[in-house]
This record gives structure tokens, sequence and C-alpha cells, in this order.
């Protein structure tokens, strides 16, 4: 309905300002109050969490079409261009709609990330305490990553053969998932982690909850740190994945930015809740790479063929269908060989 930026930041960088340090607040809240002391976290406690996390997004959502649906049809611009009130208020529904889909996409394609927090933890036998630590500051990465990849997307996809690149990249990754044979994870022959053990020393064992620690005053870090090296690499690959995927979805950076921090700030909530259960889901794998099938041919073919915009609604409904549907493959047939797949090669 129209081309430009409808929460541009020159605008609304008090917002994106806000935002982030309410985030911010949130984490140190979650750290310094409510996991103070290293405990294992349980499925009841991390349900619990998980619940808040996507109440908190739910209720941003609302709060952005209420928003939306009040500051649109005042928009200069918009009046400008013709556009009447029930068309803004048109616009205002699909931009919440717009965030919910992002959200549902980024959410799905985060399970990923916690089929390798399953293999890392226990390729290096990170115990069950320590696990949130080593997630708390591995989400905090992934939150400083995906802005930068959100900042370069947004100015990359202002050029349409741009679109077309990240569209046909995300059509092959799909298809790489869906029929590419799975490659064990190994950490160990990672390039970055044989680097990190030549540059610094590793204990042999863990220090208690520290990452770094002096030994004869020589620094060494912990395979507690290691293990958080590999997460945060792990994220940089997925997010080549998913940022591109919301940027088929919606065109707002602002809806980009929030919808990938709040699918990432529920990430480890939703990994003690699946975690013991994570083999179970074998059909998850076919099911993300049908999504991203699907968002690469919207950016390349689908939002053409329907005049510039693939309605949304048809988006977050094909979606959820295919979520829904692998999710209910994965508990009515299981596989009796299910193992932990890895999708993910670094």
């Amino acid at each position: 309905m129209t081309e430009y930026t409808l929460f541009p930041f020159a605008d609304y960088w008090w917002f994106y300002v806000l935002f982030t340090l309410g985030v911010l607040g949130l984490l140190a809240l979650d750290l310094g109050v409510f996991h103070r002391e290293a405990h294992e976290v349980s499925v009841k406690e991390a349900a619990l969490w998980s619940a808040v996390w996507v109440g908190l997004a739910m209720l941003f959502c609302w709060g952005l079409w209420q928003y939306a649906h009040w500051r649109l049809p005042q928009d200069p611009r918009l009046i400008a261009a013709g556009m009447s009130a029930a068309q803004a208020a048109q616009l205002a529904d699909q931009t919440a709609l717009e965030f919910l889909t992002g959200f549902v996409v980024e959410k799905s394609l985060s399970v990923d990330n916690i089929f390798v927090f399953v293999v890392v933890f226990s390729y290096f036998a990170i115990p069950a305490k320590y696990q949130h630590r080593v997630l708390f500051y591995g989400i905090l990465g992934a939150l400083v990553f995906r802005i930068i990849f959100i900042s370069i997307g947004a100015a990359l996809m202002q050029w349409h053969w741009v679109i077309w690149l990240f569209g046909g990249f995300l059509v092959l990754t799909g298809i790489k998932i869906l029929f590419a044979p799975e490659k064990p994870i190994e950490p160990d022959k990672n390039p970055v982690i044989r680097l990190l053990r030549r540059l610094v020393p590793v204990t042999p064992q863990l220090e208690g909850d520290r990452f770094f620690l002096r030994k004869n005053g020589v620094l060494h870090a912990t395979p507690l740190f290691v293990a958080l090296v590999f997460i945060e690499l792990s994220d940089i690959v997925f997010a080549v994945d998913s940022v591109p995927a919301i940027f088929a979805l919606t065109k707002e950076p602002l809806i980009v930015f929030t919808s990938n921090v709040f699918a990432i700030l529920g990430l480890r909530a939703l990994f003690f809740v699946l975690a013991g259960i994570m083999h179970r889901f074998w059909a998850l794998k076919y099911g993300l790479g049908l999504i991203l099938v699907f968002v690469g041919l919207k950016m390349v073919w689908l939002n053409d063929a329907f005049g510039g915009k693939f309605p949304v609604t048809w988006s977050l409904g094909i979606i959820s269908a295919i979520l829904a549907i692998a999710v209910a493959l994965s508990l009515s047939v299981p596989r009796k060989s299910a193992r932990l797949p890895s999708v993910v090669s670094i």
C-alpha cells in the first residue's frame, strides 16, 4: 500500500533507545534477581518464563496495533498520498499482523538454535545449573549480532536485486535442509574454536560458573567460555537465514527489530522446556525447510504476483499450518531411532 517506511528511524530513534533500555533492564532483572544463584531450571519454571516472554510479545503487538491505528491516519505522508482513514486503519491492522507473523517465523526458526544448545551442552558436559548463565550471555551476544544484521539488511533491501538474492538464498537453504544429509556438530573441529584454543589456554575441566580464571599469572578460559563462543557462532549462522526471512514478511525495520528481539528473549526458557524432548520432533526440520522455501518464494515471486504484497494473513496461516503439521506428524508418527538433527554446519 506504500513504498516508504512507516516508522523511519529518524522519527523513531527515541523508541529504539527506550526499547533497548527496557530489554536490557529485563535481562538485568532476570540474571540479577531471578537467577542470581546458579541452579537447575525446572520445566515448570521454564514454562512460566516462556509464557511471560510470549505474553510480553503479544502485549507489545497489541500496543503497536493501538498506536498504528492512532498515528497512521494522521501521518502527513499518507494524507498527501490520498489515503483515506479506512485505508490507514487497514494498514495499521497489517502492521500488527506483520509483527505477529515475524514473531512466529523467528520463534520457529529458533528451534534450530535449541538443537545446537542441546548438542553443545552435552559435548562440553555443561551441568544443568550453569546452562542458564551460558545462554544468558549467548542471548545477549545474539541481540548485538541481530542488530548489526538487521541494520545491514535494512540498508541493502533498498535495492531490488538484493531482494532476489536473499530470496534465492532462502529457497536454496530450505531445499538443503529438506534434502541434504545431516552432518554431526563437532565443536572441536570448528576453525574459530581451534583458533581460540591456540590463543588462550583452556582449563581441562569447569571452574564453577566462571568463564575465565588466572593460573600462575596466566589467563585461562574454561570449557564454559568455549561453549559460549560456539553458541555465539551458531547464532551468527542462524541470523543469516532468519534476518532475510523476516524481511520477506515486512520492510519495516522497527518490526524486524522488535520481533527478532522478542523471539530471542524467550529462547532460553523455550530451551529448558523442550531440551528433554527435542528428539521427538523429527519433522520440525522439514517444517523449517518448507518455511524458508515459502518466505524465499515470497520475496522472489509471490509479492510481485500479488501486486507487490502477498497477503500477510495468508503468510501467517501458511506458516502456522506448516508448523502445526510438523508437530502433529512428529508426535503421531514417532521414530524409534530419532536423534537430534544437526542441520547446522559452522
